[in-house]
């Protein structure tokens, strides 16, 4: 592919790549068990080639832009790290699979047809589906395929979400195209104590940042094939449908499921009680839950099927290494709670469990294999705990970390599931220093950074000019041993130098363009050479904003999780987007709204005071006489956000409509003027862009 500034695809990958790419297979053991569980169980292959979104003008999923994977011999080409490709292959994989069955009861896996997996389970009334994928396109084909090929008819009785990331719930409506689109009102949807609260604070409050930066995780939109996309580790890559969700019903910790008592609890559970234990039968089908809080996700849940002697471990226990900090963007993790978790499943199921699925990859067979598989996770995250925290104590700080510990030691390394895939052990072990330390390593020259552009400017003409930087890096890029690290950071420099700023600083065009080719073959390289699906497409995807400049997201919808949020969520997302050093400027005294939420008894108060938009409960006692009282609906509220742009304009039209009542509309505006909005085609490896017209984005996000 050649684009307008005269960039060629594919680069090609160097001679010390294709070494190391080639070399890495032989540092594990082999093993074809992978291969053999992976298939084990398949009923049916995808019958169809992609899965169009709803509205028939995009693809969801691409089953056929992963054909050279499956298709391809076991040697990897030279542009791929043949770990990465042993990984691809086995993520590839994609049907209906039987797990295992046992009278009545039978477990499927539908995998391959997003980033994670779907489960059903048949109980005594209907089906169970666990995890319905992350969007509404994928969840209907996947249900379609079970329907197809085990001919169960049944309708759904219950759904159960193990963890509050998007692609665990994101295809909820999904599972009711077959009835159009109609949920039945008594369904019970299970999930962990927390899950509402952490699925809206990880994708609204955030959201544009995570969503943007995850456009670069997944690469979705990336070219598939030995020279782009080959997977992200923990699957291929995430659908790009529409995301749902059908919220909870039940909260597993909430009131109505706490923890059996040893009075409580029935033999028919298999497993010895213990405190913490959660027992509960969904549509008959006896279950035991372990909460596990803090481990991969804040809100997340392991279960047992004493009848099927079957556990899921949720996202838990996979076969990479998990991620401590997305790349994404997320909360740090706790890996001590993650391995503490898993020592408590281990030591409460081991001893009873024949059959191990999770929410992605394939499961595992046998208790033996099963326990091995465990205490090898486990102990691969509290190594990385307690290594981190030894390291910390004699002074190192988290780069320093990652450099000193590249390997983990022999009896974790030479499991092909503790690999770094999805997770890193660079980022990971500098995200448990950023858990317990913070991003602040101590060092006061750290203390007060300038920011890229301006770093850019003085790093670069400390070294003699653009053209000098450039020149340098071009020998370190063709060096008899390549150094891609230290040509991509000098790079760096110059192309931020070329940002906006108010040092009279100039790089030339035909230098920049230097600069910026060689910046992607660079990261293409390195790309080519990583191990973990992620950094790879971090760095093939930063390649490309390189050369054609950064890339429309793709647009996955989200007016569930609006609708699903609490009046304390909806203005906290609110409060986010205020321009504070503005309105602390402008508005010295305080504007005071009330809102009464028509029909629900609810009403709230939020003050716009010091830049900062407060919201309470109720009346504000302390707040003083509302400047104005906005009565709507909570339909009319939730259509303010998804209506996208102009919150402001739209209030006012629906004002005007009768839509939404208002005594003193001008106050309400001077409120409103000050939210901002995100523009969702930020850069992230070459500068922003001098602020120009904002193209404004949902108050939401």
């Amino acid at each position: 592919m050649t684009d307008t500034h005269g960039f060629t695809e594919p680069v090609e990958p160097s001679p010390s790549v294709v070494e190391a790419n080639r070399g890495v297979i032989n540092t594990v053991p082999p093993n074809a068990e992978d291969f053999e569980d992976a298939q084990r169980g398949l009923i049916a292959l995808p019958d169809v080639a992609v899965i169009p979104t709803r509205d028939d003008k995009g693809v969801a999923w691409n089953f056929a832009g992963y054909d050279f994977l499956l298709d391809s011999d076991d040697q990897a080409p030279p542009s791929v790290n043949a770990s990465l490709w042993r990984q691809g292959k086995l993520t590839a994989v994609a049907g209906l699979f039987q797990v295992t069955s046992s009278g009545n009861r039978t477990i499927y896996q539908v995998r391959g047809y997003d980033l994670s997996n779907m489960t059903i389970v048949t109980g005594d009334t209907g089906i169970v589906v666990i995890d319905p994928l992350a969007s509404y396109e994928t969840a209907q084909y996947a249900l379609k395929l079970f329907r197809d090929h085990t001919g169960i008819t049944t309708p759904i009785s219950a759904v159960i979400y193990t963890h509050s990331h998007v692609d665990h719930f994101g295809g909820s409506r999904g599972l009711f195209h077959e009835t159009g689109d109609v949920i039945p009102k008594d369904l019970p949807v299970y999930a962990p104590e927390g899950f509402l609260e952490h699925a809206i604070s990880e994708n609204v409050y955030a959201g544009p940042a995570m969503a943007r930066r995850a456009e670069y995780m997944y690469a979705a939109k990336l070219d598939k094939g030995p020279h782009g996309q080959v997977g992200s580790g923990l699957g291929l890559t995430i659908s790009t449908g529409e995301v749902t969700l059908v919220p909870p019903t039940h909260y597993v910790g909430g009131p109505l499921i706490q923890p059996a008592t040893p009075g409580e609890w029935s033999p028919a559970n298999v497993v010895p009680w213990r405190k913490g234990l959660y027992q509960h039968s969904v549509d008959g089908i006896p279950m035991v839950f372990q909460l596990t809080p803090g481990t991969e996700c804040p809100a997340e849940m392991n279960f047992y099927f004493p009848e099927l002697r079957t556990m899921c471990m949720a996202e838990n226990s996979t076969h990479t290494l998990h991620n401590i900090l997305s790349l994404r963007g997320a909360q740090v993790r706790d890996p001590h709670a993650w391995s503490t978790y898993l020592t408590e499943a281990i030591q409460t199921f081991g001893e009873y469990t024949d059959v191990e699925f999770a929410s992605h990859h394939w499961p595992r067979w046998g208790r033996e294999r099963i326990v091995e598989f465990l205490s090898n996770q486990r102990d691969m995250y509290a190594y990385l705990n307690d290594q981190t925290l030894r390291l910390i104590d004699e002074g190192f700080n988290g780069i320093e970390i990652a450099e000193k510990l590249r390997h983990l030691p022999p009896g974790l390394a030479e499991h092909w599931y503790n690999q770094g895939y999805y997770g890193s052990l660079s980022h990971n072990f500098k995200a448990v220093y950023q858990r317990y330390i913070g991003w602040f390593d101590g060092n006061p020259a750290h203390l007060w950074n300038l920011p890229p552009v301006q770093a850019g400017v003085h790093y670069v003409q400390a070294m003699g000019g653009p053209a000098e930087v450039v020149r340098i890096a071009r020998e370190a890029y063709q060096a008899e041993t390549p150094q891609y690290r230290w040509v991509v950071e000098l790079l760096n420099h110059v192309i931020f130098a070329s940002g906006d700023t108010a040092d009279a600083f100039e790089v030339p065009a035909d230098v920049l363009q230097e600069a910026k080719t060689l910046q992607a073959e660079a990261m293409t390289q390195l790309g080519y050479g990583a191990e973990n699906g992620t950094w790879r497409n971090f760095y093939l995807t930063g390649a490309e904003e390189l050369r054609t400049g950064p890339q429309k997201p793709t647009s996955h919808g989200a007016s569930d999780l609006v609708r699903s949020m609490s009046l304390d969520q909806f203005f906290t997302a609110m409060a986010k987007s205020v321009d504070g050093p503005k309105a602390a400027l402008e508005q010295r005294s305080p504007i005071v709204l009330r809102w009464v939420l028509t029909g629900t008894g609810q009403e709230c108060t939020t003050t716009l005071r010091n830049g900062v938009l407060i919201y309470v409960e109720g009346q504000d006692k302390l707040a003083g006489k509302p400047q104005a009282t906005i009565s709507l609906t909570r339909e009319a509220l939730d259509q303010l956000a998804l209506s996208g742009i102009h919150f402001k304009e739209n209030f006012d039209e629906a004002v005007r409509n009768e839509q939404i009542q208002v005594d003193d509309q001008a106050a309400a505006d001077t409120v409103f003027g000050y939210l901002t909005y995100p523009d969702p085609v930020f850069p992230l490896v070459t500068p922003r862009p001098a602020p120009s017209g904002q193209e404004p984005g949902p108050v939401t996000g």
